[in-house]
């Protein structure tokens, strides 16, 4: 069967108070034939009542929206049953707002500069357990984090990353997979499998999508060197995902499938 079923589209709701700009991505959207927009709302109140009333995949939203009060939509949609997924739409790249969204439980920020057929291979991702992290967005939380993660309790050495952590969390950042990580490191895929399970159990989380929640959230200890290297442009020896102007893919393996890294 050549025809994509109605079944098999990824089922999207559109939240974002910019009438014009919602029309004209609803308009896009419906263009695809994976996806399906379920509808689009202007407020908060209209998005959680269209998620009663009908099965969405992925909530497409503003970071007003996401972050509204220090809880936003994300929250409320939580508290009321919705088991989705949240992919922000933003017009730029605002560090406060973007790190609390992804606090809140984003599952991937989308810069409106990028191209459309990235925002449909964004949603995609995100609709099948991946994580979607702009390089610019990843850097501008790395950042913010730098002053923080410095003056961290040296002391607490558990928390540190070694050379080779760091190596393979730079990789996994960039959306890598082991292979290309251990080419790009000088590592054997065995070492960078056992490393992502050295990093899980340091970070206490599971997956790789959690791992780099872990480290955007900058929840990751004193991780100084990392940071170091993230604000360096020639210090990564891995090579492009897909080149320079195209975003990063963070953790782009679903978590359903590959939940041990």
């Amino acid at each position: 069967m050549n025809e994509q079923t109605q079944e098999s589209r990824i089922r999207l709701l559109l939240l974002d108070d910019q009438a014009l700009f919602r029309e004209s991505l609803s308009h896009l959207l419906a263009s695809h034939r994976g996806v399906e927009v379920v509808g689009e709302c202007g407020s908060a109140a209209e998005a959680l009542e269209m998620l009663s009333a009908a099965p969405v995949d992925v909530v497409l939203l503003d970071p007003d929206h996401a972050t509204e009060g220090g809880d936003g939509f994300m929250s409320a949609a939580r508290r009321n049953g919705y088991q989705g997924r949240f992919l922000i739409v933003a017009g730029a790249a605002d560090v406060k707002d973007l790190a609390l969204a992804i606090k809140l439980g984003a599952s991937g920020i989308f810069l409106k500069s990028e191209a459309p057929d990235s925002l449909v291979r964004a949603i995609t991702l995100v609709a099948n357990g991946a994580a979607w992290f702009d390089h610019r967005v990843i850097q501008l939380l790395a950042n913010q984090s730098l002053e923080r993660l410095l003056h961290m309790d040296r002391s607490n050495a558990r928390n540190l990353l070694s050379e080779r952590e760091g190596k393979v969390l730079l990789g996994i950042l960039g959306g890598l997979t082991n292979r290309r990580i251990a080419d790009g490191a000088g590592l054997s895929e065995g070492s960078v499998k056992a490393t992502v399970q050295q990093l899980f159990l340091k970070t206490g989380v599971r997956t790789r999508s959690q791992l780099v929640r872990a480290v955007l959230e900058g929840s990751l200890g004193t991780a100084e060197g990392l940071v170091k290297r993230m604000r360096s442009a020639t210090a990564a020896p891995f090579p492009s995902n897909s080149g320079a102007r195209r975003p990063v893919i963070a953790a782009n393996l679903p978590e359903h499938r590959k939940p041990n890294g």
